[in-house]
Formats: C-alpha cells, structure tokens, sequence
C-alpha cells in the first residue's frame, strides 16, 4: 500500500466540524477525508535534502546558543557596571578578559560560560564550513550564489527546501509554497487583501527576507531587480518591497535551477516569465 502524507491544516479544518473531539472520531474523520479524496498530499523530502536540513537547522541552534551566552554574558557584568560594548565574535572573549582584570571572583563565575562560548564556536565553525564544502561542490547552489544577497547559506536552504524543482507547475508557485503572498479574504462584494499568508517553511522565509534586505541595502552593484524593489519602496514602503522583493528572489532561484542558467543583471536578457 502507497504511504501518503497529508497536510495537517486541512485535516484540522476538517476534523473541526465534528461535535465531540475523541481518538475515534478523528480516526473516523480522517477515513472518510481518504473515501472521498478530500486530502491534500504533502511533498516527502529525499534523503538528501533532510540531511542538508538537519546540518542547516544544527548550525542555527549552536549560533543561537552562543548568542545567548554572550548575551548573558553582557547582563551580568552590566549589573557591576562593567559594560562590554561593540566587540566582534573574535574579540570578545579578549574584552570580557579584559574587564575582568583584578576581579578574581566574578572571573571565576564567568569563566565556566566563556568555556561553553567557546566550545559553541568551535562546533558552530566546523559545520559551517561543511556547509561551504557542499555548496562548492554543488552546481545548483553555484549557481543561485550569482543572485546579489544570496550567500551560501540561503542557497543550500533553498535547495534543501524546495528538494525537487519540478514538484512545481511553475515558477510562481514557489511564493505561496513558502508563505510569502497575501491572504484574500473575500465574501459577496468585500474583498480584502491581508498580510502575507506565513504558511510554509518559516527558515526559508525569514532567509529570503534576508536576503532581499542585502540586496536593497548593502549591494552596490545595481540590477534589474534591485531598480524593480526600489520602485516598490517607494510606492509602498521598504518592508512591502523587502517582502515582495524576497517572493520573487523565490521565483527567480527556482527559475535558475530548472533552466541551469545564471542571474542576468540586465533587464533585456532577463525572461518575461519571471
């Protein structure tokens, strides 16, 4: 018998209609949605691409937690009015050392956290540059990388994300995969367009959202794409364009991935399409 995974969204809404919430009536529910064929299949992601997952979703809790003991860090030395400041990832123990000096006892108590820091780092730097040996010698993620504001990192999530391009009828169906168009809410002669719907893949988006912000403040390099947010921003806003702008950076990688081409920065070499 074929194993088929179903969206757990639907299957609330469906199940939500029933009176009375048990164990069999769920069973029962989610029978008679199988009957009559009112399921929607989710996608089941290949070896690969879950493993690229799990390496990306380890990198972010090691960062995460390093981030929370440096913050800590900072709470407590700030209560002895030492205050830490602007200090980089590399100079930062040097500068809680630094403040330390000649306070033998708060060294002790802070030391044991400065160890953890480091020993975080350390595992954090061995995984990310397992995440660089994979997208240097992955073609797919090569070729995204060419996007301006699209890193390593966003590259290899997107891949592992999106698993099988062809899953897809066509470009523009990535947006609303991962979340990122407007919700309608309609009903006889009002209509209303909402917020974007955050279905989907919420480190995918929040990594697309990243990188549309890179693209429109910190590239120099001026693109088609990059002119077309900038006239969004501003008919409507820099965090509307950010939005839109981070939907079609979706559209454009999955276009690059199917047709095994690169980004093109001009306007006339770039397909309606997209």
């Amino acid at each position: 018998m074929p194993v088929i995974c179903i969206e757990t969204r639907h299957t609330k809404a469906f199940l939500k209609a029933q009176v009375n919430k048990s164990d069999r009536n769920d069973a029962r529910g989610i029978a008679q949605m199988m009957r009559v064929n009112l399921f929607r299949p989710v996608h089941v992601k290949t070896l690969m691409s879950q493993k690229r997952r799990a390496l990306l979703n380890a990198r972010k809790l090691l960062q995460e937690k390093a981030i929370a003991i440096e913050n800590d860090i900072r709470g407590l030395l700030r209560n002895f009015g030492l205050k830490v400041g602007a200090v980089g990832t590399v100079g930062f123990e040097q500068r809680i050392r630094e403040l330390l000096a000649g306070i033998e006892e708060l060294a002790e108590i802070v030391e044991p956290l400065l160890d953890a820091r480091r020993t975080l780092r350390q595992h954090f730097t061995v995984l990310h540059r397992k995440l660089l040996t994979i997208v240097r010698d992955d073609g797919v993620c090569r070729r995204l990388t060419t996007i301006p504001g699209v890193g390593p990192i966003v590259a290899l999530a997107y891949s592992a994300t999106i698993d099988i391009p062809a899953r897809f009828r066509n470009s523009k169906a990535v947006g609303p995969v991962l979340g990122l168009t407007p919700v309608l809410n309609q009903s006889g002669e009002n209509s209303r367009v909402g917020r974007i719907s955050q279905c989907g893949d919420a480190m995918m988006r929040t990594l697309l959202y990243e990188a549309a912000q890179t693209m429109l403040t910190r590239t120099t390099r001026w693109s088609w794409l990059k002119a077309w947010a900038m006239n969004i921003a501003k008919r409507r806003g820099k965090q509307k364009a950010i939005v839109a702008l981070a939907r079609r950076l979706a559209v454009i990688m999955h276009r690059i991935w199917s047709d095994g081409t690169h980004f093109r920065w001009t306007r006339e070499a770039t397909p309606d399409a997209v």
